[in-house]
């Protein structure tokens, strides 16, 4: 391919800790570079970003929860571990909170993370979302930020904006402050879309048990 499928976004170098400053919990790689990733990704994907059966590392790739976002699943080719943790006896006392953003300019939320003594086990799979190139060039207008982390990824079909390093392979649920977020719309970080009250519901269900992992 003469221009990657798939490209990398400046918002999603916070999953690179050795790339950014962000202090924000969730899955962090730090054995390849973020260039290296979206490579291993584009692998997977014909020139017509049609994903390759059998390909290494994408498993599958699934609809997000708008028509702008995509799932690309893979086995997990980085030392990712995973990002999120279920809350128990063993482990509730490491609970922390706080408020905190994403990036900066963001309004900071109250959110919930585990501060382990030890580092939690490796991810099996990793979840990508992915946003099209149209959605982010709104989202780019409206937070006045780099969009892409390379010149040449600005004819990339989808981008990366996070992601999610899991011990299971089936969806984990966007948390109800993303989802809260997401309805502010773009000037406040968000991508606009409304709120689905029986998702929101089932992300509630899910994080009242799970927390993330710093």
């Amino acid at each position: 391919m003469t221009q990657p499928y798939i490209a990398m976004t400046n918002f999603a170098l916070r999953h690179f800790p050795k790339e950014s400053d962000s202090k924000s919990a969730g899955t962090k790689i730090t054995d390849i570079t973020s260039k290296e990733f979206v490579e291993n990704l584009n692998r997977s994907f014909n020139s017509n970003g049609d994903a390759i059966e059998g390909q290494h590392p994408v498993i599958c790739v699934e609809n997000g929860y708008a028509d702008f976002c995509k799932i690309a699943v893979s086995n997990n080719f980085t030392n990712a571990r995973t990002g999120t943790l279920p809350i128990d006896l063993a482990n509730y006392r490491y609970l922390r909170s706080g408020y905190s953003s994403r990036r900066e300019g963001e309004l900071e939320v109250l959110t919930r993370w585990f501060d382990l003594p030890v580092a939690p086990p490796k991810a099996k799979y990793l979840r990508v979302v992915l946003y099209s190139k149209d959605q982010l060039e709104k989202e780019h207008v409206e937070q006045e930020e780099g969009l892409f982390q390379d010149a040449f990824d600005v004819n990339a079909s989808w981008g990366v904006v996070a992601v999610l390093g899991q011990l299971e392979i089936t969806e984990e649920p966007m948390s109800p402050m993303t989802m809260m977020r997401n309805s502010l719309g773009m000037k406040e970080g968000g991508s606009g879309k409304e709120i689905d009250r029986e998702a929101y519901k089932k992300a509630v269900e899910f994080w009242d048990t799970h927390a993330l992992v710093k």
